[in-house]
């Protein structure tokens, strides 16, 4: 059976940004309501939430860094083509 993993991500275009609101996360904001407010990712909407995936269903550089986390925890910013990601792993 595949590997699943349900994550949320914020995605937007610097790492800069990306490390300010990986601090404010750190900090006990709550991700949902950052991912709506500065995700530039059609996800953002729903609070960043990706769902469930398997292996090859991501960008290798985004999905590397999801299945390596423990559940319930925050990545540093994860470069893809798409920009700088902080990904949220759920389960």
């Amino acid at each position: 059976m595949n590997e699943v993993v349900t994550a949320s991500h914020i995605l937007v275009e610097n790492e800069e940004l990306a490390n300010q609101l990986l601090e404010q996360v750190t900090s006990g904001e709550r991700f949902a309501q950052l991912a709506q407010q500065h995700s530039k990712c059609p996800s953002g909407k729903y609070g960043g939430n990706l769902g469930q995936f398997t292996r090859g269903k991501m960008v290798k550089e985004f999905e590397d860094v999801a299945f390596g986390m423990e559940p319930g925890t925050v990545s540093g910013p994860v470069r893809t083509k798409f920009g700088y990601h902080l990904v949220y792993r759920q389960s």
